[in-house]
């Protein structure tokens, strides 16, 4: 008899590590730094990597490995290892992979501590950064140099939720034999899964749609094997590991995912039409928005549109802050993917650190405003939203 395929919500749920000798119903928590051997020989093989035996919470723990599990299963990938914060995913799966001398070719538009990364810490091993615009695929094989080893995009994009067509970055890299890393944490698992398109390895903070509720940090890279087994061997031995804790908590928090996500879609579609009608709204980017530039990619791509609307306030970064300070509903925060809605003014916060210039090449205008929309009546959010604009 043919197996049926388990379906996302399914995996979510039900992909989770064997019962105990207690038979309890949900994991519990295995708050143990280490852990202990049947004998000399046990302990050899375990070291030796010829089992699965859990050594030390550094390298591998109970909790890590069930919430890894789901992710490889929802995103379609071979194998994963979790990390204490997202940040620390991008960097250990970059510092595994690339040595000096190494190229790599980003898109303009990234998370401003990943940029931070890309110009000011691997420069330091002699790695180097070309960057194209969300809408300059076609100049990106120009960019790809002899040592170029990586391919590295987010989409949608933070802040501006510009997308990238994910299948043509795919067939560039195949192309050139080049690895293609995405970043997926605007979509999370459930919208979109970049691994069908061609990505390599695909990276996720999962303190934003995983978490969902704004508790706990973490990252998670999936994808290849032999390409994480890299990033495991690089990891195990400097310990930017998650803590069991936080495991347990993002692996819960993956149960509820796709009807978190849903309600945030259906909200933020609904948030954005409205934006799209206000006098003092100049532009509004949302995937699914008929009149966002990469409409036809997103739909291709995605299943929703996420949670996140960014938007251009008329009047520039003084506008951005006088709006910021009229907000009495939704949060002022740096975080996104939450359920409460957070409203961000990332020229004067999360992308500060660049250069203005740098910010204008990412479509970072000094009037963006970002929304991550929660999970509030969408109704409550919009009435907020406007009597901030005034």
């Amino acid at each position: 008899m043919t197996k049926t395929p388990k379906r996302f919500e399914t995996h979510a749920i039900r992909q989770q590590l064997d019962r105990t000798p207690y038979g309890e119903h949900s994991t519990p928590l295995f708050l143990t730094s280490s852990f202990v051997f049947d004998d000399a020989e046990h302990m050899r093989a375990s070291f030796a990597e010829e089992n699965d035996q859990n050594i030390y919470s550094r390298f591998s723990n109970p909790n890590t490995t069930e919430l890894v599990d789901k992710v490889v299963a929802m995103e379609g990938a071979e194998a994963g290892y979790a990390f204490a914060s997202g940040m620390a995913a991008v960097f250990s799966t970059f510092a595994a992979l690339l040595d000096s001398g190494d190229h790599i070719v980003s898109c303009q538009s990234v998370f401003g501590s990943t940029h931070s990364l890309f110009t000011k810490f691997l420069p330091k091993w002699n790695i180097e950064t070309s960057y194209f615009k969300v809408n300059q695929l076609d100049i990106v094989e120009s960019l790809i140099q002899p040592n170029t080893k990586v391919i590295y995009a987010e989409s949608p994009t933070n802040p501006a939720v510009d997308i990238l067509d994910l299948e043509a970055l795919g067939n560039i890299a195949k192309k050139h034999n080049l690895i293609l890393i995405i970043d997926n944490c605007f979509a999370s698992p459930y919208l979109q899964n970049p691994i069908k398109f061609g990505a390599d390895l695909v990276i996720h903070s999962a303190t934003k749609l995983m978490d969902g509720q704004g508790r706990v940090l973490g990252g998670i890279t999936v994808g290849n094997a032999e390409l994480m087994h890299q990033i495991y061997l690089f990891s195990r031995n400097t310990g930017p590991a998650l803590s069991p804790f936080n495991a347990w908590i993002l692996s819960k928090s993956l149960e509820t995912l796709g009807v978190r996500v849903d309600r945030h879609c259906k909200n933020a579609l609904k948030v954005a039409k409205f934006l799209e009608k206000h006098p003092k709204v100049n532009v509004v980017k949302y995937p699914f928005l008929k009149s966002h530039p990469q409409y036809a990619v997103a739909k291709k791509q995605m299943r929703k549109g996420g949670n996140v609307v960014s938007f251009e306030i008329v009047g520039g970064i003084e506008a951005g802050r006088a709006f910021l300070n009229s907000i009495k509903l939704c949060s002022l925060s740096a975080n996104l993917g939450d359920s409460r809605t957070i409203v961000t003014h990332p020229s004067s916060t999360t992308h500060s650190k660049l250069s203005e210039n740098d910010r204008l090449e990412a479509s970072i205008t000094n009037g963006l405003i970002r929304v991550s929309v929660g999970l509030e009546h969408h109704k409550d959010i919009i009435n907020d939203l406007n009597q901030a604009l005034g």
